[in-house]
């Protein structure tokens, strides 16, 4: 894709497109919450997605088709980056989207030249998991009680991704 595309695409122009990135505007908070409160027991609140677009995180929308089927939202620094939240709509679970979806976030960061990415998950959440592995984030660590759950906390893992030496 050449520079123009990619940032007529960053910039949400080239919506005839049938699966692509655009920058997530506060427009599409609506749409946010109703695939988070869908996907997640304990889900992020208006606040909190009105805060990251206030703050300056690099928030993205997945749309497909013209439709908003997922969100992802980046937190970037001093060369890393923590996706602080990804999700797609169940709705295109199974189709390899959810890699798609990633793969894109994750061209995002070496845009931002980023050279590691960092983000926790739930261990209960495998699907979430078995997708980081086979993309080669490595396990780095654990948090303990870092999220609710029904009978208490829950752990975290913590990956970890060098795309440094990526040459894609």
């Amino acid at each position: 894709m050449s520079v123009l595309e990619r940032l007529k695409t960053l910039l949400g122009i080239a919506e005839e497109r049938p699966l692509y990135l655009r920058a997530l505007k506060a427009t599409d908070i609506p749409a946010v919450l109703i695939i988070e409160r869908k996907m997640y027991s304990y889900p992020w609140s208006e606040e909190i997605f009105r805060d990251c677009l206030k703050v300056g995180y690099s928030n993205w929308a997945f749309i497909k088709d013209g439709e908003f089927i997922g969100y992802a939202i980046l937190s970037v620094a001093v060369g890393e980056a923590h996706i602080l939240n990804i999700c797609l709509d169940s709705s295109y679970k199974g189709q390899g989207l959810g890699q798609k979806f990633l793969d894109e976030i994750l061209i995002v960061a070496k845009e931002k030249q980023v050279s590691c990415v960092f983000l926790e998950v739930r261990p209960s959440n495998i699907a979430a998991v078995n997708l980081y592995k086979k993309t080669g984030f490595k396990k780095i660590g654990q948090r303990k009680n870092y999220y609710p759950a029904p009978d208490g906390k829950e752990d975290a893992i913590v990956f970890s991704l060098d795309i440094a030496l990526d040459s894609d």
